[in-house]
């Protein structure tokens, strides 16, 4: 079997869909569907076989991105599509409207993943702007392109509850991106102590994702003030790039942080990443606008305790008795328990012990395996399940 993904963002920009799209391109593989990307081009990248580059422009206040051009993008995605048996949308930008005229000039199904909870995010983009007057344009947006496609896959319950009261009616199968646990397992936290000069002895807490205001990385800002409290000595490591990075810096230093936050810039998934979490005592979150949380999962296959708010789709993945711990959505009540967490690991040894063993039940291979099942029952082939996927992981 062979699927078309589309998608308006690819690595090498970091974030969540990039890494959602590759870990699933990679695993499908051994589930017998191949896979071909049709995505931006960033600057000189190398030709990969089966990834399929189109031109684009950086953004305008967001360098980061790139926005392709329209008509590339659907020439593109229509020829690359000729001999496919789905198109699996991956952004609800220029790569949707491609991918959906592909899909209906060709006969194929489309499915998207709905990776993003605009309604949460645009407030911090379009400040100026009515927060309501955003909040129902998202929502409207949102059920006008899921209702056009045969199919939508969402990464938590929460996603799944939120779109049905939007008023979305193609069916929804809620199926998260799987990990590489292996790949996190293996860290060498003391060689990264050492290249960046953290006492071997010092507590680390770590945040890792995009340094942008929807993470609400200022929160947990706040929160060290109170954890400092109880030890002064811990070290904050923000671990990402974003558009929030002028922002939360002077936030450091009005808070008198800037001995005790570290910003890091992006780390290679390969070992830079894995390094990390293995140096750090603990992994930090408090965003409350995620669709599934993948660096918490991350974290736990490194046995790295969790302590994050309970959230969207964050709290599919906080279960009592699975590697973390969610204090009340407080600056305060959240600080307190970080201190108490880095000044009695022994009282908390427990969480770590538990983090990897759950996080193996996220594994890449078992979500992969369920996807092909959705592409087939899709697409008519032989093998496919006999109705949607909606039970949550």
């Amino acid at each position: 079997m062979r699927v078309l993904m589309v998608s308006d963002v690819y690595f090498p920009r970091v974030n969540g869909v990039s890494t959602s799209i590759e870990t699933f391109r990679r695993t499908l593989l051994a589930q017998g569907v191949e896979v071909r990307l049709v995505v931006p081009r960033y600057g000189d990248e190398a030709d990969e076989p089966g990834i399929v580059r189109v031109a684009g422009r950086p953004l305008p206040g967001d360098p980061e991105d790139r926005m392709v051009g329209w008509r590339a993008m659907h020439r593109r995605v229509l020829a690359e599509a000729a001999d496919c048996d789905l198109i699996h949308v991956q952004t609800p930008f220029i790569a949707h409207y491609a991918g959906l005229k592909a899909g209906r000039k060709l006969g194929l199904p489309v499915v998207a993943t709905y990776h993003t909870l605009f309604e949460e995010y645009l407030q911090h983009y379009a400040p100026f702007l009515p927060a309501a007057w955003l909040r129902g344009q998202a929502r409207r947006f949102s059920r006008r392109q899921c209702n056009a496609l045969d199919a939508v896959v969402v990464p938590s319950t929460a996603m799944r509850e939120r779109l049905e009261a939007y008023g979305v009616t193609s069916p929804l199968h809620v199926l998260p991106t799987g990990i590489p646990t292996a790949q996190f397992a293996g860290g060498n936290g003391l060689g990264f102590r050492l290249r960046h000069d953290i006492a071997e002895d010092r507590p680390l807490a770590l945040f890792v994702g995009r340094v942008a205001h929807e993470k609400n990385i200022g929160f947990l800002l706040d929160a060290m003030v109170h954890a400092r409290k109880r030890r002064p000595d811990l070290l904050l490591m923000i671990a990402g790039e974003g558009p929030a990075m002028g922002d939360l810096q002077k936030q450091v230093a009005t808070l008198g942080l800037a001995d005790a936050v570290r910003f890091v810039g992006y780390l290679d998934r390969r070992q830079g990443l894995p390094d990390c979490y293995a140096a750090a005592d603990v992994f930090v979150f408090a965003s409350r606008t995620e669709t599934q949380g993948l660096v918490l999962l991350e974290a736990m296959a490194a046995g790295l305790p969790v302590i994050a708010l309970s959230e969207m789709g964050t709290t599919d993945i906080l279960a009592p008795g699975r590697g973390a711990f969610s204090p009340p959505c407080d600056s305060k009540a959240f600080g307190e328990t970080l201190g108490h967490f880095v000044d009695h690991p022994a009282a908390w040894r427990h969480l770590g012990d538990e983090a990897p063993i759950y996080a193996r039940e996220w594994s890449d291979v078992a979500m992969a395996g369920r996807l092909a099942q959705l592409y087939r029952q899709l697409a008519g082939k032989p093998g496919a399940v006999p109705s949607p996927l909606t039970a949550a992981a």
